[in-house]
């Protein structure tokens, strides 16, 4: 039996806390043992399934009244007491951190240390702390996940020759929906409030949108992040009295529902590593207006023209030309909706497991 340890800070609900466990658990039911090595417990986690071992290595008690350094090198220590103590076949680290902490803790033993980039590395991975640690660790990697070909093309050939492009699986309640007889007229966009989303840029667009198509809505479905978003968002409402045409609809647990009732969907992200919300609109057949932001996201599944429209960042004429020809082109829209709804064909979570199961197999054998 083949063992398989995943390094990451917490379980709490996130994107590359969601793949981890989805990954784990599926790994635990395909027969192997499986390893989820973290740093804390932390509230409103995503459950294990009872075949995989949860093993703390983070601070112990005491530990929090250590300096920072010392802390800093007790995590190295206590995640290479795993290492060295359930010796797994290979090691995935999820996220910046403990992607530097598994190479550390690895060292010079046998076990293989696959690290994943879930985030733009511009701004992520390019200060000097940083680039010293790439330098210094990324070359003992056996191998790296990307989500996006902007992130593969970030680093060094040694890490880009060794990797793979895995996307996040989609929320099956995703799949398979049955477009409506008559979509509202509406423009739809599901993520939380936050700033790199720049929800503000679309509330801009689609004021652009509303002059010349005064009966469409916009929605905006997500909960607030409290980093002062919405704020910015209830200002711009009032400032253009948009009260009526621009709706912020906070959280929902049947957006699966929501979402296909638009006519357009509408993404405005800055930077993003792979959007799940993105994908999640392209399982519903929803005619896309996307950023074309970095690392590469949208660009990875979405051909422009083909399965939705790419524009600009951070430019509001552009997003506005664009959901107006949408919605001005119906017979483009659903056509490009349609080509979109294929994503479901790589992003399923049978389709994505299978990516990781290959690929991992692919670096233990190497090890041998």
């Amino acid at each position: 039996m083949k063992t398989i340890a995943f390094h990451l800070n917490c379980l709490v609900q996130g994107g590359a806390e969601r793949v981890v466990s989805n990954l784990a658990n599926q790994f635990a039911k395909e027969g192997y043992k499986v390893y989820v090595a973290t740093e804390w417990v932390d509230e409103n986690e995503f459950a294990l399934d009872e075949k995989v071992t949860r093993v703390h290595v983070g601070l112990r008690e005491g530990d929090e009244k250590k300096n920072r350094i010392a802390k800093f090198f007790l995590r190295i220590k206590y995640l290479r007491e795993f290492v060295k103590n359930y010796h797994p076949d290979v090691l995935i680290a999820f996220a910046q951190r403990a992607n530097y902490r598994a190479l550390m803790a690895a060292g010079k033993s046998d076990v293989p240390v696959v690290i994943s980039i879930r985030t733009d590395p511009v701004g992520h991975y390019d200060a000097i702390s940083d680039k010293i640690q790439i330098a210094w660790l990324f070359d003992r990697a056996a191998g790296c996940v990307f989500q996006t070909t902007g992130q593969k093309e970030f680093f060094k050939p040694h890490l880009q020759d060794n990797s793979q492009i895995i996307l996040n699986p989609i929320n099956p309640k995703y799949f398979g929906l049955k477009k409506p007889e008559q979509r509202e007229k509406s423009v739809v966009h599901h993520a939380r409030l936050v700033d790199f989303k720049n929800q503000p840029m679309l509330c801009e667009a689609f004021i652009k949108v509303h002059e010349k198509h005064p009966d469409y809505v916009l929605k905006i479905y997500g909960p607030d992040s409290f980093d002062g978003t919405k704020e910015i968002l209830d200002k711009i409402i009032a400032d253009n009295h948009a009260e009526d045409y621009i709706l912020l609809m906070g959280g929902s647990d049947e957006l699966e529902k929501e979402i296909p009732k638009g006519a357009v969907y509408a993404f405005s992200s800055d930077w993003e590593g792979m959007p799940n919300s993105l994908l999640e609109a392209m399982a519903m057949g929803m005619p896309i207006v996307a950023t074309d932001c970095p690392c590469g996201g949208p660009r990875t599944v979405m051909q422009d023209g083909v399965n939705g429209l790419l524009v600009p960042i951070k430019d509001p004429d552009a997003m506005a030309e664009g959901i107006c020809k949408l919605i001005e082109d119906r017979e483009l829209a659903e056509r490009l909706g349609d080509e979109a709804r294929k994503i479901e064909q790589i992003a399923n979570a049978e389709a994505v497991f299978i990516q990781w199961r290959d690929y991992l197999e692919k670096v233990i054998g190497e090890k041998k």
